[in-house]
């Protein structure tokens, strides 16, 4: 499950980087609220493509959002309509105390199933290091295994620091 969230994040990489040449009509991002410890911060879309991904605003590697957030300390997630309204998921990385790496996923929201997440760590040491909304597009791309897999349409990332 670990080895094909990488797989995963590594995919929405090259989808967002396929989807089409940003245009002067490229879509407006709509940001995304994560909370945490007392603290909360609005993020921006690391990029962002219109549903059918045809048109995406540039990559916009400041839109990566810093925040305080303990060991063992959740991470909420709200999402506006304009996210909610397409399939979307988080994606989680964090660090457990003898420093291994670990990745893990929500499941798949249908549209207009959710607008909040809770993201938490798997044990009260565990340190999230980067938590990232992924949205998805009507787009099909062809994935490793064979099959299909939807591109995504937009990512907001939070590195969290303790």
């Amino acid at each position: 499950m670990h080895r094909g969230l990488t797989a995963l994040l590594a995919a929405a990489g090259l989808a967002l980087a396929g989807c089409g040449t940003p245009a002067s009509g490229s879509p407006e991002s709509p940001e995304i609220t994560f909370y945490a410890h007392g603290e909360s911060i609005r993020v921006e879309a690391a990029q962002f493509c219109n549903a059918i991904g045809t048109e995406c605003s540039p990559p916009n590697p400041d839109a990566i959002g810093d925040l305080r957030v303990p060991p063992g300390s959740p991470v909420q997630i709200s999402v506006p309509s304009e996210v909610s309204s397409a399939p979307w998921q988080v994606a989680m990385m964090y660090r457990l105390p003898n420093g291994q790496e670990v990745a893990d996923r929500s499941s798949v929201f249908t549209p207009d199933e959710r607008r909040t997440y809770t993201a938490r760590p798997p044990a009260d040491d565990a340190q999230f290091t980067r938590v990232e909304v992924q949205q998805y597009s009507g787009v099909l791309l062809p994935a490793e295994d064979g099959g299909i897999q939807f591109a995504l349409a937009g990512t907001w990332v939070v590195t969290p620091q303790s």
